[in-house]
């Protein structure tokens, strides 16, 4: 099931920008990593940075895929009409990116196995579309049980 908030992005686009996020998030998987894949793209659709989650791979517990994302963007004067696009419903961390640099949409594959902070994020102005992928769902679910503490570490629960 979709949902969305005013002034989301359009069905068709949301879905063509996702595929971006799940390249990266495969990607991520095939290196050892936690799979979660982000880009940020313009109004129009253009990519401006896409990352994955490197936790792992770079031992450092701030590379998220939309921190990866975000920086690989590069420096923009505005970011109100850029779209980020995530695999997984953001954490805290990566919804506060996302309020602090007046990110204006958010495009997410999938909050079954996570919900981060995207109704907050639509209640401080962003325009959120859930897209409810099932390949997002899979690839986390799956990740979840055969790597739960890997998992765990990742979202900050104490096990």
């Amino acid at each position: 099931m979709n949902r969305t908030t005013d002034a989301a992005v359009p069905g068709e686009l949301a879905a063509r920008l996702l595929e971006v996020a799940v390249a990266e998030a495969e990607a991520g998987l095939a290196e050892g990593g936690i799979p979660i894949g982000a880009a940020l793209f313009d109004a129009d659709g253009t990519l401006l940075g896409r990352g994955h989650n490197r936790r792992v791979q770079d031992d450092d517990p701030s590379v998220h895929a939309e921190t990866a994302a975000f920086r690989a963007a590069g420096r923009q004067r505005d970011y109100r009409s850029t779209i980020m696009v995530t695999t997984l419903s953001p954490c805290w961390y990566c919804s506060g990116l996302i309020r602090q640099f007046g990110i204006g949409s958010l495009v997410i594959g999938e909050s079954v196995t996570f919900t981060g902070g995207h109704d907050w994020l639509a209640e401080h102005g962003v325009a959120v579309t859930l897209l409810d992928d099932s390949r997002c769902v899979e690839m986390m679910a799956r990740f979840i049980r055969e790597r739960p503490a890997l998992w765990n570490e990742d979202i900050g629960v104490a096990e």
